[in-house]
């Protein structure tokens, strides 16, 4: 039984690893769903920035 219950563990962790972001995921109802779609804005956010270095008012 110890085993069974690895191997489910195991399964659902594979689950987990193989997701990745769907625009749904704006609308999910699960931690998963609704980690994905925080960390999409996040980096969204910060690709739309630019970096640092970049002079105030020129754009790339």
């Amino acid at each position: 039984m110890v085993k069974k219950k690895k191997n489910s563990e195991q399964e659902d962790s594979n689950k987990i690893a193989e997701k990745g972001f769907e625009a749904s995921d704006y609308e999910g109802n699960t931690q998963l769903e609704q980690g994905l779609a925080e960390t999409h804005e996040q980096v969204s956010d910060v690709l739309h920035e630019g970096t640092i270095d970049r002079k105030h008012g020129k754009e790339d």
